[in-house]
């Protein structure tokens, strides 16, 4: 109770930070984020019994979220840590300006703003939403990607419940997600990695409850989730995609009440997404960019596109040359920047960050040997998705501070096995604990029985 009072008095000094350094543009940003967390925190309370905790992890998630943003927008740093902020809010500004009459069509600028082709497109018609709104404001845009990144731990919270039935899996992973440094430096812009990271846990946490019961608002969530992952990154659609119809193919169990729940899920969820237009699109997509020459194009560009490009002789336009290319990639991927390799201030920040990372291999190696072998049906989703975007990301990155930055969309889902880990660990030691105190007892008892004697 007194952490939360404490977050809550930060919170509001936080807020008035942000009216102070950006008026009027804070004021604005307020009220969003007062609509969208009291939403939240609604719909939080609402379906769990840890009502307390949640509330403290969101608003403690919430507050740093915030407070990075107001630093950014303070010093202009946009730029240092996220240059696409300034890309989506040019392009929503865009398309505002056509729906209100004041260019034609013809402006180049505006055609690549609404063209839904390729990846991104989803970001750019949120952000010229919000500006449609309220006006131009970058500021308050950036707050409404914030208040789902914090939004983001609880619903991990859910996710870990659905996966394992323990609850301090659960906090734990929930405490990771609300304040590990990548997570809150990339939530807290007007960047899409945020709300991609969201919906992937949104989306894994409809499925786990698809699975035990058929609810007509789960499917509705996971059926928006994948429209906006697809809107926001499309490729990653694909594999979510497979990861949820192999997890209802698969199932929890094999009874007949189950299998046709599981099917008329899948029907449903088809029937959504085609009605959505996402099936036809997604086959465009598929067609025009899914091939390994393409993919080869972009990983050569990411490599010599900066100084801290990898790979650049790697060539994955085979596809021997894609499987040789997955161990570098997957070590750069899923532990750079090095050390070693750091030769600016950028990567220099994140130093605590990697190390306390590496620190983590053993317990998440332990997690997912126990989720393999306990919970391996209740794991299916996860695990497929994070095993085929793991490989995707090994072929097509090229470059560690694109990776750095990607990876969260397969750390979020990570933790989850490194509470497991931490949990095993924890309850080892303490059964060890126990059985040195009951062998201490037993001395102790025999010691005074023998001095009676």
């Amino acid at each position: 109770m007194r952490d939360r009072y404490l977050i809550a008095a930060c919170l509001v000094l936080v807020t008035l930070g942000m009216i102070t350094a950006a008026f009027p543009e804070g004021a604005a940003s307020i009220l969003i984020v007062l609509a969208l967390s009291t939403i939240a925190l609604f719909v939080f309370r609402r379906f769990s019994s840890e009502k307390e905790f949640l509330t403290t992890v969101f608003l403690g998630a919430l507050l740093v979220r915030l407070a990075f943003g107001v630093f950014i927008h303070v010093f202009e740093y946009r730029g240092f840590f996220g240059a696409d902020a300034e890309t989506y809010d040019f392009n929503g500004w865009r398309l505002v300006e056509y729906w209100t009459g004041q260019i034609a069509t013809d402006d180049m600028a505006l055609q690549r703003a609404w063209s839904t082709a390729g990846p991104g497109w989803g970001m750019n018609y949120l952000v010229a939403g919000i500006y449609y709104v309220i006006g131009r404001n970058i500021f308050a845009a950036q707050s409404f990607c914030a208040v789902f990144g914090a939004a983001t731990a609880p619903m991990i919270y859910f996710c870990a419940v659905k996966m394992f039935s323990n609850k301090n899996v659960a906090r734990i992973s929930a405490i990771a997600i609300a304040f590990f440094p990548s997570f809150v430096i990339w939530s807290s812009q007007l960047m899409k990695d945020g709300l991609i990271i969201f919906l992937l846990v949104l989306a894994m946490t409809m499925v786990l409850q698809l699975q035990e019961k058929f609810n007509y608002l789960a499917l509705i969530f996971l059926v928006f989730s994948l429209f906006g992952i697809f809107s926001l990154r499309f490729y990653i659609f694909y594999m979510v995609a497979i990861a949820v119809g192999g997890s209802f193919l698969i199932g929890v169990t094999g009874s007949v009440q189950s299998i046709v729940r599981r099917t008329a899920v899948l029907v449903l969820l088809g029937l959504g997404l085609t009605y959505l237009g996402v099936i036809r699109n997604a086959g465009v997509d598929f067609e025009r960019y899914a091939n390994l020459e393409r993919i080869q194009t972009s990983r050569q560009d990411l490599s010599q596109s900066a100084e801290s490009g990898f790979g650049e002789g790697l060539d994955v336009s085979t596809t021997e040359g894609a499987i040789s290319a997955v161990p570098i990639g997957f070590v750069y991927l899923m532990f750079a920047p090095f050390p070693w390799e750091m030769e600016n201030f950028r990567q220099a920040i994140t130093l605590p960050e990697v190390l306390l990372w590496w620190a983590m291999m053993p317990l998440l190696a332990v997690g997912l040997w126990y989720a393999i072998r306990q919970r391996l049906r209740n794991s299916v989703p996860v695990l497929v998705f994070g095993l085929m975007l793991t490989l995707a990301y090994s072929i097509f990155q090229g470059n560690v501070g694109t990776a750095y930055r990607q990876r969260t969309q397969i750390q979020v889902f990570l933790f989850i096995f490194i509470a497991v880990g931490f949990t095993l660990f924890r309850e080892a030691r303490e059964n060890k604990q126990i059985a040195a105190n009951a062998k201490r007892r037993r001395v102790d008892e025999d010691l005074r029985a023998r001095s009676r004697v």
